[in-house]
């Protein structure tokens, strides 16, 4: 597709100037509170079976929302300010009620839902489904048995619920549309009958238009959100699931490309509309089929292009990149990125199918897969998947066991006077600490089967209807957990620091190292730069230092494979997501041998550590392609910054180009970029009200950069500045 043909009118660019200057400006005014809803379901639903009470949970919660419309909106979806009706004693009262259930913890959302099939049944399509499988009565058969769990009828029952809810929602967004008539002008008029003719539609059949299928998404997402049941569920890929509506609209001449471009705007404004600051929401293009055709398509392109005129936090749209991906699908993403649009980020596709397939995916759900939200992995449609859960610090970990190492031997510990010996004890305490998270994760499963429950999430995730079972009881097709590894650069460093001083040189023994750390070098200045500038660091293509962050995967790899996760033994998958976590387990984090001081952030994801790539981009990408991520299905993102004022011609923004697509055939995992001059984020620092919406990339996803912490602000300014 040539974006040439792509004709927006200057009333659409003006039209989404003004949205997008309103979403900043009302950011989370509409009222997502659902106490007074929930607490006024439980008390009508009491003696029911639990699964039931959580339909209706989900139905009542969604019935009760409410939309407004405004006049350059295009999809309803914007929830209403909060009644005047409703008074603080009122919530809190239900509140109260409230806390008397059992609300499990764990994981939610992470995932793409399974929009082909409510595309193609439709909500009416998906009740005879359930009602089918309840003539079916027990359970469905399964690969592997799973343990408790309830009936298949009370789970249909709840799904049935869940979407008399989902039909509720677009009836009121019908409505929305509806009462903005009176008094519109005859063009806004025709826009504002034409949204309600979507939402009622939507509201039980399948939908007809590329319009319909954008509103059904929208509603659906802000429908999981509403009922409670899932947080962070993503558009995804927009470009295969409503690829169909987009042609068929464009072939009957009732649809253009610069509309469509225009009301995929509309969904990235929604998005930042509800979603709060400082999450993400994904959208992935490109990619390949189970038979390996690429799969680009002109949707693959707007998807991109509807960034231009949006530039907020959401939604970050992924490029799904293979050798067959087309140059100019690349081009476009790299363009926006030069242009400081920092939401575009690239993914190895042949890495990291070949670690879904690892997992034991079939290559028809392998090459299907989404950025759950930041960097994570999962796939898509039918995904129960946890992701970050939890966060390992890896250098704590190293300090723990530089502590337990420091006294004098002991006879228990004769022989364990060599480097490999103190990272066989190192692991052996890390492996602990897995083996730790696994039965916390196991239990807080447990807790969810017993008193969760998602009907609606369930309904658009395979195979909960065909197996009678909710998501939180064993119904979705995939059910690994994703834990993350933090600081992977500055345990490399440090290890590789220890080696030299302590194993090598013998200039210092642990006890003294420990003496060192602990101060937080206060007073031995002079170690702290020998430790920073007379060893090789991670990010440099220095191979003893690159070959230590290979071990520490492999062996957290091989430390997870060990563990099995309910309800059905799937895997415990390791990643290196950082989201915020470097920053914040870093500030938790005493002082490290590589020359780090106390509190201060771990390098981000699979990156080397601030400041300390010496010897260019190239160089870093060398290093963190010279172990396989692969296994790292958790995520593993390689951050880079460039300042704007290199990207001043077109032949500049190719070499950029160039650099990705070396990291991606090197079989890089994904890589994110921001192009921004630290003059200005320090001007942003001292005048955050003119820079509101000065967007960079963090640890796997974007956020406005006036709204970080302090110190978060320093690590993004810390970074190695390429020019």
């Amino acid at each position: 597709m040539l974006l040439e043909a792509v004709q927006t009118p200057v009333a659409d660019a003006v039209r989404v100037g003004v949205l997008r200057k309103r979403c900043l400006e009302r950011k989370a005014l509409g009222w997502q509170e659902t106490a007074l809803l929930s607490a006024a379901s439980l008390r009508g639903s009491e003696g029911l079976p639990w699964p039931v009470r959580r339909g209706l949970l989900t139905r009542d919660r969604l019935a009760g929302a409410r939309f407004a419309v405004d006049e350059h909106e295009l999809l309803v979806g914007r929830l209403a300010p909060r009644p005047a009706a409703v008074t603080d004693a009122q919530i809190g009262e239900a509140k109260r009620y409230l806390a008397g259930f059992v609300w499990p913890g764990g994981q939610t959302g992470h995932c793409e839902p399974d929009w082909p099939t409510l595309f193609t049944r439709g909500i009416e399509g998906l009740r005879d489904d359930i009602g089918a499988r309840m003539a079916l009565g027990a359970p469905a058969s399964r690969r592997q048995p799973v343990a408790g769990g309830t009936p298949a009828l009370p789970a249909c029952q709840s799904f049935l619920y869940a979407l008399d809810g989902l039909s509720m929602l677009a009836e009121h967004a019908a409505c929305a549309a509806e009462e903005a008539l009176p008094g519109a002008p005859d063009w806004r008029r025709a826009e504002l009958a034409e949204m309600a003719e979507s939402c009622r539609r939507i509201a039980r059949q399948p939908p007809a238009t590329f319009r319909d299928a954008l509103q059904l998404m929208w509603l659906a997402i802000l429908g999981l959100w509403q009922a409670g049941e899932a947080c962070l569920v993503v558009p995804g890929h927009i470009d295969r699931t409503t690829w169909r509506f987009y042609r068929q609209d464009l072939d009957r001449g009732s649809l253009t490309r610069a509309q469509a471009l225009l009301l995929i705007e509309s969904l990235y404004l929604l998005i930042n509309e509800l979603i709060p600051d400082g999450l993400a929401m994904s959208v992935m293009v490109g990619g390949r089929d189970a038979g390996g055709r690429d799969v680009t398509n002109e949707l693959s392109y707007l998807c991109l292009e509807a960034l231009r005129r949006t530039r907020l936090i959401y939604p970050t749209v992924g490029v799904c990149w293979h050798a067959g991906t087309p140059a100019p699908l690349a081009d476009l993403a790299v363009e926006l990125i030069s242009q400081g649009c920092s939401t575009p980020a690239f993914f190895g596709d042949e890495t990291i199918q070949r670690g879904l397939k690892g997992l034991g995916v079939p290559p028809e759900d392998a090459c299907n897969y989404i950025n759950s939200t930041c960097v994570e992995i999962t796939p898509v449609g039918g995904s129960n998947v946890w992701v970050a859960s939890p966060y390992f610090s890896l250098c704590k970990t190293l300090l723990e066991e530089i502590a337990a190492e420091a006294p004098p031997p002991t006879p228990s510990r004769e022989g364990r006077g060599d480097f490999a010996a103190f990272v066989k004890c190192y692991q052996e305490r890390l492996a602990g600490q897995i083996e730790s998270a696994v039965g916390e994760q196991n239990s807080l499963r447990r807790q969810r089967r017993e008193h969760g429950g998602k009907p609606l999430q369930s309904v658009l995730t395979r195979d909960c209807i065909a197996r009678g079972r909710d998501i939180d009881n064993g119904g979705a097709r995939y059910n690994w957990v994703e834990c993350s590894f933090v600081g992977l650069a500055n345990l490399a460093d440090s290890l590789h620091v220890i080696r030299e001083e302590v194993y090598g040189s013998h200039r210092l023994t642990l006890a003294g190292l420990h003496k060192i750390l602990e101060s937080n070098y206060r007073g031995c200045e002079a170690e702290r730069q020998r430790f920073l500038k007379a060893y090789a660091k991670y990010g440099n293509d220095e191979p003893e230092v690159d070959a230590l962050v290979a071990a520490t995967v492999g062996f957290v790899t091989r430390a997870c494979a060990l563990h099995k996760m309910a309800p059905d033994g799937s895997a415990f998958v390791p990643g290196a997501f950082c989201w915020i976590m470097h920053e914040r387990l870093g500030r938790e984090c005493g002082a490290t041998p590589d020359g780090r001081q106390a509190g201060f952030p771990f390098a981000d994801g699979c990156g080397p550590a601030q400041g300390r790539e010496s010897r260019g981009p190239t160089a870093a990408i060398l290093s963190t392609t010279s172990w396989d991520p692969a296994p790292l299905i958790g995520g593993a993102a390689l951050n880079l910054k460039f300042n704007r004022a290199l990207f001043d011609s077109p032949a500049a923004v190719h070499r950029l180009c160039d650099l990705i697509v070396t990291f991606l055939k090197r079989g890089g995992f994904e890589t994110q970029i921001n192009v921004v001059d630290q003059e200005t984020l320090k001007k942003a620092r001292v005048h955050p009200e003119e820079y509101r919406d000065l967007v960079v990339r963090i640890g796997g996803y974007t956020d406005y950069f006036v709204r970080l912490s302090p110190q978060m602000q320093d690590e993004v300014v810390m970074r190695t500045e390429f020019r």
